[in-house]
């Protein structure tokens, strides 16, 4: 009976870590957590589709490269309060908005990586491949992506991690996911809501950075460190 008395204690003394509150609005973080990964998911695809061609397009008009360079890392700059000003009268208080915004910021991340990966496939692996007849299309799909996989992977770690922070200042519009409850806990000064949604922010941005990390090396197996048969034979005995 005491250990009950004192989990419910916990919000009457407000306490920062309170197992209580995690049980009676575990509906409301499941809501919260769902949307900031909808959200997050959402702004980094789309991004993707938007600095893919992008990307394709500075390289066959190096010109090019300025401008669309330095419009994404101006966009990038634009603090997040001014950038959904700018938004609002054309998408309203609506998650479009937010995701909108941080499409916008995801863009000096993706098109500068996919330019770094292709920059750097070996001109050899281009020039045996158009020997053996492939045509632009086919050697940007089979030999040029494949090989700047690496870095095309690690610009979507770094943008779905940097939209998984930005993704809570859609709280403004109340389309925040976890930032919702941050920005509420605050003007409440309701600690174990503010610690507790914070947490889970960090573990989503570290779980999807895991995850994607594993996906890269899954879909990069020649990327991996061989083992020495040397290294087998240790590891066996």
């Amino acid at each position: 009976m005491s250990a009950v008395v004192s989990a419910a204690g916990c919000l009457a003394a407000n306490d920062w870590i309170c197992g209580e509150y995690v049980r009676s609005r575990a509906q409301e973080l499941t809501d919260a957590t769902v949307q900031h990964v909808w959200i997050t998911v959402v702004s980094v695809l789309i991004g993707l589709a938007v600095a893919f061609p992008l990307a394709l397009l500075v390289r066959a008009r190096p010109r090019l490269a300025g401008p669309v360079l330095g419009l994404t890392t101006v966009l990038y700059a634009i603090p997040s309060l001014a950038m959904f000003s700018l938004l609002l009268p054309l998408f309203g208080l609506s998650a479009a908005l937010v995701v909108t915004g941080l499409v916008l910021y995801s863009l000096t991340i993706l098109v500068r990586n996919i330019l770094a990966g292709l920059a750097a496939v070996p001109q050899e692996a281009r020039e045996a491949a158009r020997g053996m007849g492939y045509g632009p299309g086919r050697l940007l799909w089979e030999v040029e992506l494949p090989l700047a996989l690496p870095a095309v992977m690690a610009g979507v770690r770094m943008a779905t991690v940097s939209t998984v922070a930005l993704t809570t200042v859609g709280a403004l519009v109340d389309y925040g996911g976890l930032g919702t409850l941050i920005t509420t806990g605050l003007k409440s000064f309701f600690k174990a809501q503010v610690l507790t949604a914070s947490v889970l922010c960090v573990l989503l941005a570290v779980a999807a950075d895991l995850l994607l990390l594993a996906l890269q090396r899954l879909l990069t197996p020649w990327t991996r460190p061989a083992r020495t048969p040397g290294a087998r034979i240790r590891g066996a005995g």
